[in-house]
């Protein structure tokens, strides 16, 4: 089973606990194994420049994972969909053959920035194939609990440098971590009027010839509300409200699987080259979801947020 413990700005209790379970029984699946078409371990060859590869487009992927190309998200510090300043800024996204990406993470190449496979959008089915044959299509308990098959599968892939910033998704999420450690920040939906949010203008890291980044405006965009707050160092001079939340903090190793319900706000780090795939469920636009509106909608009258 995973670990987990209760924390956060003030010391106290949390009004809920998230439970791990463990998935696989067999072996963890190392970044050398066959079925990723990495090379083999040893010592690592001179470092040699890996492709910064081309803009992302849509197609069927090889016949080997290994020379598949994949959707990777590339960003100068590793934060993906985050806020900068006064902008909410997107990675570049780049497609790399898998063997590159693991080239990377392995130190047998270089790239420009941060690597992060992180596509979703059921990356793992349409860019990865031929892993289907290695997990589950679905949860089966939790296909049952929840009426429904999954909604979206995706495969993650990373550098511990790559961080996901706080946010909440419509979808109940069970996290299967194959090998390495992901770490969670958590806070249930209650925690909401102690979150802030703010409008930021759109824009996107474009990764230029030369390997260095730049921020384009996305002017055809709205903006974008979003979360700018960072959990591990919150600066409560201007966001005092937040001392008031209670988040949980949750390592999940090898072999389990965290469910993290719909709304639930998360914040993730992980440990260098870790392997994960996710079952996304689309959640039901019920009661549960009336009363977060509610409160959503109380925090931003009270001026709270």
């Amino acid at each position: 089973m995973g670990r987990h413990q209760t924390g956060g700005n003030r010391t106290g209790k949390s009004s809920a606990c998230l439970l791990l379970f463990p998935t696989w029984t067999s072996p963890p699946v190392r970044s050398t194994s066959a079925a990723t078409g990495s090379a083999p371990t040893g010592p690592a060859s001179s470092e040699m420049p890996c492709s910064t590869g081309r803009p992302s487009r849509s197609g069927p992927s090889p016949t080997s994972a290994g020379s598949a190309e994949v959707s990777v998200a590339v960003t100068p510090d590793g934060y993906a969909d985050a806020v900068r300043g006064d902008r909410f800024v997107m990675p570049a996204e780049l497609r790399l053959p898998l063997s590159c990406v693991l080239d990377v993470l392995e130190g047998r190449a270089q790239h420009p920035g941060v690597l992060y496979v992180q596509k979703q959008c059921s990356n793992l089915l349409t860019e990865l194939p031929q892993l289907l044959p290695d997990l589950e299509p679905h949860v089966p308990w939790a296909s049952e609990a929840l009426g429904k098959m999954p909604d979206a599968v995706n495969f993650w892939l990373g550098e511990a440098a790559a961080v996901t910033s706080l946010h909440k998704d419509h979808y109940e999420n069970l996290y299967c971590v194959v090998s390495g450690e992901k770490h969670f920040l958590l806070h249930p939906p209650s925690d909401r009027p102690f979150i802030p949010y703010e409008l930021y203008t759109p824009a996107t890291y474009q990764l230029t010839e030369e390997g260095s980044f730049k921020m384009v405006d996305e002017e055809a965009m709205e903006k974008v509300p979003w979360i700018p707050l960072d959990p591990l160092a919150p600066d409560l001079a201007q966001y005092p409200s937040y001392s008031q939340a209670q988040a949980l903090h949750c390592t999940v190793q090898t072999g389990e699987m965290l469910y993290l319900p719909a709304l639930w706000f998360h914040h993730v780090q992980q440990s260098h080259g870790c392997v994960a795939v996710n079952f996304w469920y689309d959640m039901e636009y019920d009661l549960k979801y009336s009363y977060f509106q509610l409160l959503d909608s109380l925090t931003k009258a009270s001026g709270l947020h």
